[in-house]
């Protein structure tokens, strides 16, 4: 049965029932599968038969969490990961060539410009960056060798919003594989594939799991592009384990319920802190002042569940104010049901030298709120008391 509604697929997409009619899926902890005979066996190997060989491959825990993660995106098919990266970087290693050449916006996470600048460059595949106010410059960027454009939207931190719908006709024209990084909106909140996307790509240890409690990554879009992605990674090892995928299934149940209170809770968020004179400035997708809220509002049902801004005074003021934090929790991670800030210049971002930095948003002062489901004005109030510090 086909579902027209993201928190219904969410919900009822599941693998098959065993004989023992399970309500809730089981988890399949094995790490093989046996064969009825060397024919099958044989059938299994050549792929004539559609079955599990070896969790590597495929399990039927991250078949279901694919499928559902594929449904909801509107997508065809998809490959689970251990985490985030091993996802973008799998994804991207799987379809670029050497001497192939990659447009991505400026403003990615610390980790993928790592890719682009340190890794990829040993394979002789290059990159050229455009900053996110200027997706009218992309076309210029292009040469007879890019193969892939890459952007993330929302941005991680600085919360700039792209208009994937430009980028969707850019990549069309020249014949492009577009790739988005749909981590801090979730398919609850945005579907890239609407608007051009090949391959929507997600850190599911987030916003996705929502608890902080497992890693894992998905990509999902085109057959024949997740086919080639499919055999990268299939020799190469980056499988989501069973037991991960269990708990991410299960996670996407209750998806489109949270992140309904993540957004509520940070739209208030954002609009206390935009009334702070401690506060030099504030970016939140569905805040009015964000540059891009017309875009944002176009493509995105809300706002998502993070915040940032920019604290007067430098990183000392930033540093104070972190230090000041009593009950959110100090981490590097997002999208939990607690509230967690984070000053990125000196953690997710730290790697990037200060030019790298200031071109891509990340200020000394810059600090990023990812807005728990803890009740609002206890999140307020230690947000105001952390200023007043």
């Amino acid at each position: 049965m086909e579902f027209k509604n993201i928190e219904t697929a969410a919900i009822r997409t599941q693998i098959e029932r065993t004989q023992h009619l399970e309500h809730s899926a089981p988890m399949y902890l094995t790490s093989s599968y046996v064969f009825e005979d060397a024919e099958d066996m044989r059938a299994s190997f050549s792929e004539e038969k559609e079955r599990n060989i070896y969790s590597r491959f495929s399990n039927p825990n991250t078949s279901e969490f694919v499928d559902k993660i594929a449904a909801m995106e509107g997508a065809e098919t998809g490959y689970a990961f251990a985490t985030g990266m091993s996802a973008i970087f799998s994804t991207l290693a799987a379809l670029l060539n050497s001497g192939d050449h990659v447009i991505s916006a400026r403003s990615v996470f610390g980790s993928t410009h790592t890719l682009f600048t340190k890794y990829f460059p040993k394979w002789k595949i290059s990159h050229s960056y455009f900053s996110v106010d200027e997706v009218d410059k992309i076309e210029s960027l292009i040469k007879p060798e890019t193969k892939i454009l890459f952007a993330e939207s929302p941005t991680n931190p600085g919360l700039d919003i792209l208009d994937l719908e430009k980028l969707g006709a850019i990549a069309k024209k020249h014949n492009l594989i577009l790739i988005i990084d749909n981590c801090f909106a979730t398919p609850y909140l945005q579907n890239p594939i609407k608007f051009g996307a090949d391959l929507v790509v997600h850190s599911a240890t987030k916003l996705i799991d929502g608890q902080g409690r497992v890693l894992g990554g998905v990509t999902v879009g085109r057959a024949d592009l997740i086919r080639e992605i499919y055999l990268f990674s299939r020799n190469t090892g980056p499988a989501l384990s069973p037991f991960n995928a269990w708990i991410l299934s299960k996670s996407l149940e209750t998806l489109a319920v949270r992140l309904d209170r993540h957004c509520e809770n940070a739209l208030k968020v954002a609009e206390f802190l935009e009334k702070e004179p401690r506060i030099e400035s504030v970016k939140y997708p569905f805040l009015k002042s964000h540059p891009d809220y017309e875009i944002a509002k176009r493509q995105m049902k809300q706002g998502g569940n993070v915040v940032s801004f920019i604290i007067k005074g430098g990183i000392e003021a930033g540093r104070n104010f972190i230090d000041a934090i009593k009950l959110c929790s100090l981490s590097a991670n997002l999208g939990d049901t607690r509230s967690i800030v984070t000053h990125p210049a000196s953690t997710t971002h730290s790697k990037l030298s200060e030019e790298e930095r200031q071109e891509t948003g990340i200020y000394p002062g810059l600090v990023r709120v990812s807005v728990g489901l803890e009740h609002v004005d206890d999140i307020i109030r230690d947000l105001k008391q952390a200023l007043n510090s």
